[in-house]
């Protein structure tokens, strides 16, 4: 029994390593020891049998880290520590706040700038990243299927 489980978790890290290495290969944004180590520390990964199954852990890990970023974001928020474009509009700056918010919207590092040109510091930029490559695996395996 014990041998059955620990070929069961050799065969289930053989899967996540070989392919976080063929995501890696195939997409330069992927960092392929965080797939590696992200995958091999989630229980639902550690038994995935194929590359289905890691799609549906990375799922799960996608959505986790997403609600994880989103209520940090609210607690913000709620402590009215408020990022650049919502204080631009509380003091009727409009002009700032729609280069604040155009930012937001090409992509989370376009937000992040805007918070460095106002020399504040981007409350969720170690999130965001990890959400990012959390993303990226799920990207790149769903297309692998």
């Amino acid at each position: 029994m014990f041998f059955l489980l620990l070929n069961c978790f050799a065969t289930a890290q053989t899967l996540i390593r070989n392919s976080c290495k063929t995501a890696a290969a195939k997409d330069p944004n992927l960092k392929y020891d965080f797939c590696v180590q992200s995958l091999e520390q989630d229980p639902q990964s550690k038994t995935a049998t194929s590359l289905s199954g890691l799609v549906l852990a990375s799922t799960n890990n996608a959505e986790s880290k997403t609600t994880n970023v989103n209520g940090i974001v609210e607690t913000i928020l709620k402590n009215k520590s408020y990022p650049p474009a919502l204080m631009s509009v509380k003091s009727g700056d409009y002009r700032s706040a729609n280069v604040h918010l155009s930012a937001a919207l090409d992509a989370p590092s376009t937000c992040e700038d805007g918070f460095k040109e106002k020399h504040t510091t981007f409350p969720v930029t170690n999130e965001n990243n990890v959400l990012f490559q959390k993303i990226v695996i799920l990207l790149a395996f769903t297309n692998m299927l």
